[in-house]
């Protein structure tokens, strides 16, 4: 798998760094996390992708065997018990590569994190 440029510009240039396998896979993140906060924007931070509303919303990476996905210790916290099949620390959650990613979880976790950043 191809790495990302030392800092690309755009989430775009972020993704098409990859193998076209790996593209769709963040493609279909990327547009689920769209899908639960339309109003957020992109951009990149710490070198990732990253959805902002308000502040950080959640960001995304790609590594060698799994997709990072990172919505906050509180993204966390609030679905823990439907995260446990999955690798998770206090702000991560790592989907494999070679599973599905559950897009349905990543939507409610990205309106939830909408929540807390619009309160």
């Amino acid at each position: 798998m191809k790495s990302p440029s030392p800092t690309p510009e755009s989430i775009d240039e972020y993704i098409n760094s990859f193998s076209n396998e790996v593209q769709v896979i963040l493609n279909c993140l990327r547009n689920a996390i769209k899908s639960a906060a339309p109003n957020a924007t992109e951009k990149i931070s710490y070198k990732i992708p990253t959805f902002y509303l308000n502040g950080n919303l959640v960001h995304f990476a790609a590594y060698k065997n799994h997709i990072g996905f990172y919505p906050t210790s509180s993204g966390i916290s609030a679905f823990q018990d439907q995260m446990r099949n999955y690798k998770i620390s206090k702000g991560t959650i790592q989907f494999p590569l070679d599973k599905p990613i559950p897009l349905e979880l990543v939507r409610e976790i990205v309106a939830y994190r909408v929540r807390e950043n619009t309160i």
